[in-house]
């Protein structure tokens, strides 16, 4: 027999495409697919099929460390026998943008950072850079020799090879599946348009105030707001190759 494909687990922070990026395997029956279960529960569930999951979050039995919403030491057997875990990244100032509607209410996005309530007397886009910066650098540092980094804009740019590639690496056989994939791919889209399908759980944080996804902080955010929030995400933001106005 074929093996099975590989467990996959989407992690990142919120707004970043991990929730569009978790439907593609929702709709491809090799998988189970659980959008942001309690990790507890996560722990419990059969693993003899493939099993995807977006962000899991924290459960009171499982203590999480600074980052994360999970002990990473604490992921089902199976899963670190046969697994795959993918982390989302999507650029700083574009993120933050999409991260204010949330945020702005009770830091909604999870995980939270353990510091989230010292910064609630800060301007909202600071809470939203401290947020995107603390899970890509906390978070992402302590699963760093695990993780495959998926990039939003490549998701965007070309959502086809970005989903091939996607499952080839968690072990789908891509020649049964160009239907699924092909669908997927064509709902993914830089601007809202006829074929523009939104994730069913990031629907409550949408706003209609840009025209494009890549790059959309030079519609949302004033050149003041961009210059307070650098020295947030600016050490994160080299650290993962994007560039960023007023930096070398």
């Amino acid at each position: 027999m074929k093996p099975q494909p590989k467990h996959v687990l989407i992690l990142g922070c919120g707004r970043s495409g991990t929730s569009i990026f978790g439907e593609l395997f929702e709709h491809l029956p090799d998988y189970t697919y659980y959008s942001e279960p309690d990790f507890a529960q996560y722990c419990q569930l059969d693993f003899s099929s493939a099993i995807a999951a977006k962000v899991p979050r924290d459960s009171a039995e499982f203590p999480a460390p600074a980052g994360l919403s999970f002990p990473p030491n604490e992921l089902p057997a199976d899963f670190r026998e046969n697994g795959i875990i993918f982390w989302q990244i999507r650029h700083p100032l574009d993120a933050i943008c999409s991260l204010r509607v949330g945020i702005s209410k009770n830091w909604g996005h999870h995980p939270r950072p353990h510091d989230w309530q010292t910064w609630l007397d800060r301007p909202l886009i600071e809470r939203c850079a401290h947020h995107w910066t603390y899970l890509n650098s906390n978070g992402y540092q302590q699963l760093a020799d695990q993780t495959t980094i998926c990039r939003f804009e490549e998701m965007i740019d070309n959502p086809q090879t970005f989903a091939e590639n996607a499952c080839l690496q968690a072990g789908v056989d891509i020649t049964l599946r160009t239907t699924e994939i092909g669908e997927w791919a064509d709902r993914v889209q830089d601007t809202n348009n006829e074929k523009f399908i939104e994730a069913e759980t990031s629907r409550p944080y949408s706003t209609n105030d840009h025209s494009r996804r890549v790059g959309r902080w030079k519609e949302n955010l004033s050149k003041k707001e961009v210059k307070a929030v650098l020295p947030i995400i600016a050490g994160t933001a080299v650290m993962f190759g994007y560039e960023l106005p007023g930096l070398p």
